[in-house]
């Protein structure tokens, strides 16, 4: 599999690239936002690993002009500890986010994490009729297709798999910590701003009114649930 690893700091992308590849992953480096999205225009990219403080164009907006064209993994890069970095990031369409310094273990592990859950969105096959339903909200999970009032709906791989768990146990409420376990696959840890960012962006896809919605509830100190139709 092809990750595109984009940081200004040469030192960073050769750190990163020494560990992916001994994973088996190729890597394509970029030291600046709009030269990933020159990369991306030509080669077949399967994650990427963006930094956010970079020149010429930074993370957040190189990774806004992705999401307006791909929903690839994302993972962010961040210098600065502040949640308001990496909620914006979220907010923008990131999938996960790192700040530094790091642990080049914990980035493995996390790159393998999102190309797992990638791949299961696009790869597995399932049954002809497995299709969920809730009133107008619609899941094809053959086509990996979702509809609201019959209009296609853009989810990247977390927020499709995030709605696909809460969409199989329609009316069971499922706490941040759950929902993180479940879709990310490891143990929860502060991570509350990370899942309620999603949910947000769910919600402004599928909901008419985000802030009054039909389907995506919050429980208030309890989790969210989708709400049986």
């Amino acid at each position: 599999m092809n990750i595109l690893v984009c940081d200004d700091d040469k030192e960073i992308v050769e750190a990163i690239t020494i560990y992916l590849k001994q994973e088996g992953y190729n890597i394509i480096p970029a030291y600046n936002g709009r030269e990933a999205l020159e990369i991306m225009e030509h080669e077949e990219i399967h994650l990427i690993i963006l930094d956010i403080m970079m020149p010429e164009l930074d993370g957040i907006h190189a990774l806004y002009e992705l999401r307006e064209k791909s929903a690839i993994p994302v993972i962010l890069l961040s210098a600065k500890s502040e949640d308001a970095d990496k909620i914006l990031g979220l907010n923008v369409g990131a999938d996960d986010y790192m700040t530094k310094p790091f642990n080049p273990l914990e980035l493995v592990a996390r790159v393998r994490s999102q190309l797992r859950r990638y791949t299961a969105l696009g790869g597995i096959e399932k049954e002809d009729d497995n299709i969920l339903v809730n009133g107008t909200l619609v899941m094809d999970r053959d086509k990996k297709l979702v509809k609201v009032d019959g209009e296609p709906v853009k989810l990247t791989p977390t927020e499709y798999n995030i709605l696909e768990l809460l969409m199989e146990n329609a009316g069971k409420v499922f706490s941040s910590s759950e929902i993180y376990e479940k879709i990310w696959g490891e143990d929860a840890y502060a991570t509350d701003n990370i899942v309620s960012v999603h949910i947000r962006r769910i919600r402004e896809k599928i909901e008419i009114n985000p802030k009054n919605p039909d389907y995506l509830k919050v429980m208030w100190g309890v989790g969210y649930h989708i709400e049986k139709k």
